[in-house]
Formats: structure tokens, sequence, C-alpha cells
């Protein structure tokens, strides 16, 4: 029997790989809005995150979501990240 192939990405803050299930997908949408993409399957340029409140606040403080999307990042964004790991 085949073994399945577990995908993995890499988080933009630790720059270590994991399952895709253990991250979080940002997105910048083709109308320039950023959206927290819960289906791994939105439209537009993610980038990914740990699921851990230590690599959240590290990224809203370090701005690499916003070097990474190339687009300001609202607070709200960080908010609902934070919201959604617990």
């Amino acid at each position: 029997m085949k073994v399945k192939k577990i995908p993995t990405r890499m988080c933009v803050v630790t720059r270590e790989k994991y399952p895709k299930q253990e991250l979080i997908r940002i997105v910048r949408t083709p109308e320039n809005t950023v959206v927290v993409d819960k289906s791994g399957k939105q439209n537009g340029r993610g980038a990914y995150l740990k699921k851990d409140a230590l690599v959240i606040n590290k990224a809203k403080k370090t701005k690499i979501l916003d070097n990474i999307l190339e687009i300001s990042i609202p607070d709200s964004i960080y908010e609902e990240l934070l919201e959604l790991i617990k």
C-alpha cells in the first residue's frame, strides 16, 4: 500500500517546515486585501505562520508579513490569528 504524502509548508517567522495542518495561511487577494485563509485554497499570494502565539506576536513586531505580502497588514488580522489559535 502506498504511503500518502503529507504536504509541508515553511513558516515565514521560524523558517521551519511543518505539515500544512499545523500552519495558518494569510493571503493578499488580487483585490489587495488581506485575509486569513481558513480553507488553505484561496486565490492570492499566501504566507504561512505556525499556530503559536509567540510566532504571531513576533510576526507583528518584525512586520515580516508586510514585507512578504508587500502590503500593510492591519492589527485586526493579528487579533483574528490569535483568536483562531485559542
